[in-house]
């Protein structure tokens, strides 16, 4: 146990102070300050500069414009406006025609235009263009929005007691799956991360060729543990640094206006509860697990070089969990592909959080979930452990399952000699 400790504090250690896990560690805040900036550059970039607009109409004078040219710079004409444009006193120059109450409009521009803004002008000139109909067919305003008023469904969230009385909730669903969401980014930035890191730590011994003098003074079950014990307090440091930092910014925005608002109204506890509980369980599981394979894997390779190739197995299942839960959590939560996964290991920690953000989730469902990845994460440590000392004595260049073919049929040999 004593050797077991030191292989982990060395592997810990050794990880912590690199420069490549402090680059790691900093890359989010880093990338939300660069979001953040870009984000201050086009608000302040888009309040220096606005669309011009020519109107061309049959009655230029008509009242209906008045309040649709407040929003633009006018101009006289097409050539003072280009003008405009090419000096870049506008961003963009907008051409309206209106004739017989039909809205026809040109937006000219030197870079291309956002989205955004071509949904927000389309809006605009979709209304305009409503209003001059409306008043050529005799409509009043009244008449007008009583026509374009939308249909208004209210959601309501139930849930059914034991006594089988429906009750009220609240919805909380949205913000839910947003955390969800952010789960399954993060399992699958950490498992691409790990998986490498891991396998590297395994490979890079196996490389030099001193495994077999490591393996005479320490047990090849203690070298493993401690191997996969140091890189996941690595993982459980940079997830408790992040936690950390959500706590700190949390507590800077609390006593904002809209955060206090809304916190008077509804507790933590009411939003997440045992969702937050099971979605961090489930995080830590699945990086757990795939942390394992990636360790066997890493131990059958015989040159570091061959890393990336040895962790493909972790890299397509990890890309298959993180694009079921991604694409279906957000388009369609309850489809069965997401119920049928989250019962299953490794794709389980993907689509789990996305169902217990949505649905009612039986707790019972949550157990057997819960219990199949533990016990399928047991198997896998166990089998993992018993074919390490096979594997990471064998040199085989002819690829990883070739490798795996002749560790098996050493630990076969090595069990019927014990025997």
């Amino acid at each position: 146990m004593n050797k077991y400790w030191i292989i982990t504090k060395d592997v810990y250690l050794k990880n912590i102070k690199s420069v490549s896990f402090l680059i790691m560690l900093l890359a989010p805040f880093l990338a939300l300050g660069a979001f953040y900036v870009i984000g201050q550059f086009s608000s302040s970039d888009s309040e220096d500069l606005q669309t011009g607009i020519v109107i061309q109409a049959e009655t230029a004078t008509l009242p209906e414009l008045a309040a649709f040219k407040k929003e633009f710079t006018s101009y006289d004409s097409r050539e003072s406006g280009e003008k405009a444009l090419k000096s870049e006193e506008i961003d963009g120059l907008l051409l309206l025609t209106i004739e017989d109450n039909t809205v026809a409009a040109e937006l000219l521009s030197e870079d291309s235009t956002s989205q955004e803004k071509l949904m927000g002008l389309n809006f605009q000139l979709s209304q305009l263009q409503t209003t001059l109909r409306s008043q050529a067919l005799g409509l009043s305003l009244e008449e007008v929005a009583a026509i374009n008023t939308p249909v208004n469904i209210e959601v309501q969230k139930i849930s059914f007691n034991e006594a089988g009385n429906l009750q009220e909730e609240t919805d909380f669903s949205g913000i839910r799956t947003l955390v969800g969401m952010m789960s399954t980014i993060l399992l699958f930035i950490f498992i691409m991360t790990y998986a490498s890191i891991i396998a590297q730590e395994i490979a890079s011994e196996k490389g030099t060729r001193i495994m077999e003098v490591i393996l005479s003074s320490v047990s090849s079950r203690s070298h493993f543990y401690g191997k996969l014990s140091g890189i996941l307090l690595v993982a459980l440091t940079q997830v408790a640094v992040y936690v950390v930092s959500f706590g700190i910014g949390f507590y800077w925005i609390k006593d904002r206006p809209s955060v206090a608002a809304f916190l008077a109204e509804f507790s933590l506890k009411d939003i997440f509860g045992e969702f937050l509980l099971f979605t961090l369980i489930y995080l830590m599981l699945g990086i757990f697990i795939y942390a394992v394979l990636a360790a066997l894997c890493g131990s059958l390779v015989s040159k570091v070089e061959d890393v990336s190739k040895a962790i493909l197995p972790v890299t397509y299942l990890s890309l298959a969990g993180y694009m079921i839960g991604l694409t279906l959590g957000l388009s369609n939560p309850g489809h069965a592909a997401i119920r049928i996964t989250s019962y299953i290991p490794f794709i389980s920690s993907y689509t789990m959080p996305i169902r217990l953000a949505n649905d009612n989730v039986p707790l019972i469902q949550i157990i057997l979930s819960l219990t199949i990845l533990v016990v399928t994460l047991l198997a896998l440590v166990m089998f993992s452990s018993k074919m390490y000392r096979s594997n990471v004595l064998i040199y085989n260049d002819n690829g990883i399952w070739a490798a795996l073919k002749q560790s098996i049929v050493l630990m076969k040999n090595e069990r019927q000699k014990n025997k």
